[in-house]
């Protein structure tokens, strides 16, 4: 198992609490696209989107970490 490590600074100043939550991606998606989008960064949301998709549950959690503040 890959170790994934936290973005120092993230892309946006959206804050996603993700701890103790169900661990769908799909719902990660969904969460941290509407924090995107509600940041001071919107237009990030799309290549979010893109990015997050991209390959598997790992990847998608180290961009999640990328552009948001994940708690």
């Amino acid at each position: 198992m890959k170790l994934i490590e936290k973005s120092d600074t993230p892309l946006t100043d959206a804050v996603v609490e993700l701890t103790g939550k169900d661990g769908n991606a799909f719902l990660i998606l969904g969460q941290v696209r509407r924090a995107i989008l509600n940041s001071n960064h919107p237009e990030l949301a799309e290549n979010f989107m893109r990015e997050a998709t991209a390959s598997d549950y790992e990847h998608l959690l180290s961009v999640c970490m990328r552009y948001v503040d994940v708690r």
